[in-house]
């Protein structure tokens, strides 16, 4: 198979396109055939030396993928050859090929076809466990996403749209701030001229954050709460470390919660996987949710992929297609 790997930590130079033995499925797990992937921010760091796989996972990158199922697994049920799937993955998307867990493939969204269908598995996982299972986020709820016209960000504010949520985020070109507002935000902050802690107070805080930003954002984060609220960290863009007051937190009786989903057990990422088709499909299929597409790039072109999003010069997800 083809695959791309990083062989050596580095800048866009270190990602290589090689060949690579086609992987078989294990017990209980699904060969798919892969039609489309996506670059994630953990993929850059991947790339860089900073996020390696957990133990006993391919070093080829990618985590999502869409495509058609090639091979079952001792004891896999449920799925049959030629079905079109999406999956969640611990890593091996950026290939012609990837074995994962049964529990983490899911049936195309309603309504999306083969190839977009690769956008959503990693940020339907991630923002569904994180925004919903985690923090509890529910109707009239204030909710605050950085980063809205990423990926997690262009999902996030749909979803908490959808839910019933208040919804804001912070971008940075007027264009970005539009399609915040488009999605569903009723206000995109821009972080380069306004702060978006008084823009909370204002509200009475924020009963949930997701932050990808980590350090730099921590303090600032914590006084943009409302009592009681919940702030996620799913990211470090701001770096690994940040000075938290804890009388603010205590005051305000909330909590931080940071969380990473690519090393969890295979069973956890199941259930949530079982949540997404159950809860966030429905939303698709609905309208209430869409796929925010910036570009298709071609496997071969996987630098180019990485560049658009350490340049911020994306909204929504970048594919990679095979």
């Amino acid at each position: 198979m083809r695959a791309v790997i990083a062989p050596e930590p580095g800048g866009l130079d270190a990602l290589v396109l090689t060949d690579l033995p086609d992987p078989e499925p294990g017990p209980g797990e699904v060969l798919i055939e892969v039609a489309a992937s996506a670059v994630n921010r953990a993929d850059l760091l991947q790339r860089r030396g900073f996020y390696p796989p957990p133990p006993d996972v391919t070093d080829v990158l990618g985590l999502e993928c869409s495509g058609r199922v090639a091979a079952l697994g001792e004891g896999v049920e449920g799925w049959s050859v030629g079905d079109e799937v999406c999956a969640l993955l611990a890593g091996g998307g950026y290939a012609t090929h990837v074995a994962v867990p049964a529990g983490q493939v899911m049936p195309l969204p309603p309504g999306v076809d083969l190839l977009t269908a690769a956008a959503f598995p990693e940020v339907a996982a991630t923002v569904w466990s994180n925004v919903v299972m985690a923090a509890g986020l529910g109707e009239g709820d204030i909710f605050l996403v950085h980063g809205g016209s990423g990926g997690i960000g262009t999902f996030a504010i749909q979803l908490a749209s959808a839910l019933g949520a208040r919804v804001l985020a912070t971008a940075g070109s007027p264009e970005k701030r539009e399609l915040c507002v488009e999605l569903g935000a009723e206000r995109a902050i821009d972080y380069r001229e306004e702060d978006f802690v008084e823009v909370l107070r204002e509200l009475g805080g924020a009963d949930v954050v997701l932050d990808n930003m980590g350090g730099s954002y921590l303090a600032r984060n914590v006084d943009a709460l409302a009592t009681g609220g919940r702030l996620v960290v799913i990211g470090m863009q701001g770096g690994t470390k940040g000075e938290l007051d804890l009388s603010r937190l205590l005051a305000k009786r909330a909590s931080v919660i940071a969380t990473s989903l690519r090393a969890r057990p295979a069973e956890e990422k199941a259930a949530i996987c079982a949540e997404v088709v159950a809860r966030v499909w429905p939303l698709v299929g609905s309208e209430h949710v869409r796929p925010i597409v910036h570009d298709r790039v071609p496997l071969d072109e996987v630098a180019r992929a990485h560049g658009l999003l350490e340049d911020s010069a994306h909204a929504g997800k970048v594919l990679l297609v095979p």
